[in-house]
């Protein structure tokens, strides 16, 4: 199955988009390249024998203290009933003002929209071209990404204590 996966993926759009393959976990994971990210997911998602049409979940990892995130999606064909992991590292130096950075896969599969703003305002990774990248559970003004390790908790919200 897996090896069906990657042929098409390589036939497509040659050895460079897959970075490395883990399949010593319940479902196989690709590590990708994020510039090819959105044209990838639109391929597993409207090619034959593949039809990736789920996207169950998009979470984001911190290995603080390297300057290494990961995004990771967890998609399903249910036509096919297949499951699969890709990942994406993103290399970031903290900066608040320079947040790591990938493309939103919002037009590939719709709840995307949703998780991509829970990942950009719990871990601060900007979706670009997201449809409409905003908090989603966090008031507009708040400082910082609470989900970050590097994470400073404030003393104080608009003159309310925080404990």
């Amino acid at each position: 199955m897996l090896n069906d996966i990657v042929e098409k993926i390589h036939e497509k759009f040659g050895e460079g988009v897959v970075e490395r393959i883990e399949t010593q976990h319940l479902q196989p994971i690709l590590i990708v390249k994020a510039d090819f990210l959105l044209d990838l997911c639109l391929h597993l998602r409207d090619t034959e024998g593949l039809y990736f049409d789920f996207l169950s979940n998009i979470s984001a990892v911190d290995y603080y203290p390297e300057a290494k995130f990961e995004i990771v999606y967890h998609l399903t064909s249910i036509p096919y009933q297949r499951q699969l992991v890709l990942k994406v590292e993103l290399f970031n130096d903290r900066n608040p003002d320079g947040l790591p950075q990938v493309p939103s896969v919002a037009q590939v599969w719709r709840t995307a929209d949703w998780h991509e703003r829970e990942a950009f305002d719990l871990m601060g990774v900007f979706f670009s071209n997201h449809p409409d990248l905003r908090r989603i559970l966090l008031p507009d003004d708040w400082q910082g990404y609470p989900l970050r390790k590097d994470y400073k908790d404030p003393e104080s919200y608009h003159g309310i204590a925080i404990k």
